[in-house]
């Protein structure tokens, strides 16, 4: 009994550490690039940060210190069919989601995200993954009008800020379809530090490249190379070990849990927003409307969960899947 105590005690820090990691750092990258805190306004060059700083991470871990084991199987047509697009999308999605914390409050961004699953079914049944059916369709206009009824209720909308932001869901949405064709189609399975060490270079290379011509300009004519390193350098620290905790809470419980605790974040991440931050003014709509993309947010995941269930052949490759999706839509 006192074994099982202290199981149950354990996972329950695990699940408690994976909330306070994943809403401590869409904050913490807020501050970071708010002209009111840090004023760091260069959301690719955070997340280029970011990316680099995860890849040399992974190498010290895996090659240097071997505490990690990197999955063996890699192929370089692999590498080019699968990864390459999946860090491309990766950086898309954290490039453009970051850039929509400028423009719009965290809550508002946040309810913005709700709309994935309806993102990611669309581009599922163009690409043959997903089959329309009468359900899914009920479950895709609840959560559309949910996110249209919170919209609705947002009292300084910035559409630019929107249109960011709906770009990164886009992005994320295509790195999902990427990496179940990937999982499917290629089957190859990879542990979440073997994710990171493959798709973190590739993301970073992806993200030099427009830094260099869209933001490094910016920095050199402003002279702000001389930002805070001990602040960035906690940031990218904080997204790694995000991604650890997701890895944690996947391994001592399952897909479901990790998906229940995505939607406890969200709603922890929308109200704790408004009480850190001025520009966050929620009102009735906003949070009626949010509950309502929620709730058909918790009917996709307990219809893709039972179709997953029906599947136990393929249970490692949807925990893949579900490490991917959760770390990735956090920053």
């Amino acid at each position: 009994m006192a074994d099982r105590n202290r199981k149950d005690l354990l996972t329950y820090a695990y699940i408690l550490l994976y909330i306070a990691l994943s809403s401590g750092q869409i904050f913490f990258n807020k501050w970071v690039l708010s002209s009111k805190e840090i004023n760091f306004p260069y959301p690719l060059g955070l997340t280029l940060l970011h990316m680099v700083f995860s890849s040399v991470l992974c190498f010290i871990l895996t090659k240097v210190l071997k505490i990690m084991k990197v999955e063996e199987g890699m192929t370089l047509d692999i590498y080019i069919s699968s990864v390459i697009p999946i860090g491309a999308m990766f950086a898309m999605t954290l490039w453009l989601g970051n850039t929509a914390y400028l423009y719009i409050s965290v809550a508002f961004a946040q309810m913005l995200k709700a709309i994935m699953p309806v993102a990611v079914f669309i581009l599922g049944v163009f690409a043959g993954l997903e089959v329309m059916s009468c359900r899914m369709l009920l479950i895709m206009s609840v959560i559309s009008f949910g996110v249209l009824v919170a919209s609705y209720g947002e009292m300084s909308i910035n559409w630019i800020g929107v249109v960011y932001q709906m770009g990164g869901v886009v992005g994320e949405a295509l790195r999902l379809i990427f990496m179940e064709i990937f999982v499917k189609r290629k089957g190859l399975k990879l542990n979440p530090i073997s994710v990171m060490y493959y798709v973190s270079p590739c993301s970073a290379l992806c993200l030099l490249i427009p830094w260099i011509f869209l933001e490094k300009p910016k920095m050199d004519a402003q002279g702000t190379w001389s930002f805070k390193p001990l602040v960035l350098t906690l940031n990218s620290l904080c997204t790694f070990a995000l991604n650890l905790s997701v890895f944690l809470v996947i391994s001592h419980t399952s897909a479901l849990t990790i998906r229940v605790a995505g939607v406890v974040k969200d709603w922890v991440v929308v109200l704790l927003s408004a009480l850190l931050f001025a520009d966050t003014k929620l009102t009735l709509i906003n949070l009626f409307g949010y509950a309502i993309a929620i709730a058909g947010v918790a009917a996709y995941n307990n219809f893709k969960l039972k179709k997953e269930a029906s599947r136990v052949s393929s249970d490692e490759p949807t925990q893949s899947l579900s490490l991917v999706s959760t770390s990735s839509s956090d920053k």
